[in-house]
């Protein structure tokens, strides 16, 4: 019987910013965390991902590589996201250039188990529960489905 390779989780080689409170157990390694951050238990961030400042990370999310979130976000329980969408039938195995970024702008919202693909989303969106990003949102507003269409601007909460 061989024995397996046996990788600890934990905190590694994080920048947090002030006032950030983190819930264990988590895997969080080589990613920046903006100031006043909250990160949920059962959360992966991994390499190079970029947190901004007031965000809310809960828990089960899943944060890859090549992505940044900007400041006061929420990303709800079970949000995952992905940067090898399998371009070439399957999986990138290593070769890290077919991999794609994901931006998400400010104040914006990703519901319980949305998925987003390696997209842009601009500021003041909200992604509803469940839906499936695969391509970039350029005006504020409701997304929600499979794949995420947009339900309604932000005005109609404004009133």
């Amino acid at each position: 019987m061989t024995e397996p390779t046996i990788r600890p989780t934990g905190i590694r080689e994080v920048t947090f910013g002030p006032g950030v409170t983190v819930m264990t157990p988590v895997n969080l390694y080589e990613c920046t965390i903006g100031a006043g951050c909250f990160i949920g238990p059962f959360v992966e961030i991994q390499k190079g991902v970029v947190i901004g400042p007031g965000c809310r990370i809960q828990s089960h999310a899943f944060i890859c590589e090549l992505v940044t979130i900007g400041r006061d976000c929420f990303i709800s329980h079970g949000a995952k996201f992905v940067n090898d969408t399998f371009r070439g039938g399957g999986p990138a195995r290593g070769d890290r250039s077919r991999w794609g970024a994901t931006r998400v702008g400010d104040r914006v919202a990703i519901g319980t188990n949305a998925t987003l693909l390696p997209v842009t989303i601009c500021a003041d969106v909200v992604i509803g529960a469940g839906a499936v990003v695969t391509r970039d949102i350029t005006e504020p507003g409701f997304y929600a489905g499979n794949p995420a269409r947009r339900l309604r601007g932000v005005e109609a909460e404004r009133s």
